[in-house]
């Protein structure tokens, strides 16, 4: 039985327009009541993420999202920070060192905060265009201090240029950091081994939820790892291959109320008495 569903947003469960539609509301609401644990999934931070959980009626205590993806897990209600991975000062520098070499530009999150460091004189980050809901501020290198959170490193540029400069990461940051393609036009850094499925393996534990009962739903390489780590990973039809592939069934687009549909199969139905 399925305890806690754990829901990517973006190709997810918001629509093309970055909408949640009615049947997908109908479905979490009725999961929801039955005490099954609705969780967010993402690598937003809580404060861009409110007008999502308040469509959803998941600010209740008791509900739960997994921001950063994975790096934090807090209580929506009150914002507590309950599981907590970040990055140090030396992980920051490392990386604007990286980006300056690539000539990219690049963007360190703090909270709520973005800090725009200035790594490129050519390429304007487009992070602020996809997240719109948060404070971005520019910041030089040697304004940050060892005190600050620092929660992950995002580069946004053009996709065709992005994945030209991907090529010249070298070996070595991938064996320091989570470097993966969240969008086709979005690269993010992550301390090694912080994932969404480290995330949700931490609330699982500290709900006594097991990993058997757990189902996962998304469509980005971000997600492969709570895909893999679920008792039930769900890929959208819209998912790229590797988590279709990765993935124990595939559900409709988003949209097409993919969401819904396996939360009505997988969840509802067998809470039903259903087959």
């Amino acid at each position: 039985m399925i305890k806690l569903v754990a829901i990517d947003l973006d190709g997810t469960l918001l629509d093309s327009k970055k909408e949640i539609s009615e049947r997908n509301k109908a479905a979490l609401a009725q999961a929801k009541a039955a005490g099954v644990k609705i969780v967010i999934c993402t690598g937003r931070p809580l404060a861009a993420i409110g007008i999502y959980l308040k469509a959803l009626n998941l600010q209740d205590n008791g509900d739960y999202s997994i921001t950063f993806n994975g790096g934090l897990v807090q209580k929506n209600d009150t914002g507590e920070i309950i599981e907590k991975s970040s990055m140090s000062l030396e992980n920051v520098h490392d990386l604007f060192e990286l980006a300056t070499s690539l000539n990219v530009p690049l963007d360190i999150l703090s909270d709520g905060l973005v800090l725009q460091l200035p790594t490129t004189q050519e390429y304007k980050s487009l992070y602020s265009q996809l997240n719109k809901l948060l404070t971005f501020e520019p910041y030089e290198i040697a304004q940050l201090t060892i005190d600050r959170i620092y929660n992950k490193a995002v580069v946004a540029v053009d996709e065709t240029y992005l994945d030209e400069q991907i090529k010249q990461i070298p070996a070595s940051f991938y064996e320091r950091y989570e470097i993966i393609k969240t969008r086709s036009n979005l690269l993010e850094f992550m301390p090694k081994g912080i994932t969404k499925a480290y995330g949700i393996s931490l609330l699982a534990r500290d709900l006594d939820i097991k990993q058997e009962e757990i189902m996962t739903i998304g469509d980005e390489e971000n997600d492969l790892p709570m895909i893999e780590y679920a008792g039930l990973g769900v890929a959208m039809d819209n998912a790229v291959a590797k988590v279709k592939e990765m993935a124990d069934v595939i559900t409709d687009t988003n949209d097409n109320d993919g969401v819904a549909q396996a939360i009505e199969k997988f969840v509802l139905e067998p809470l039903r008495g259903g087959n």
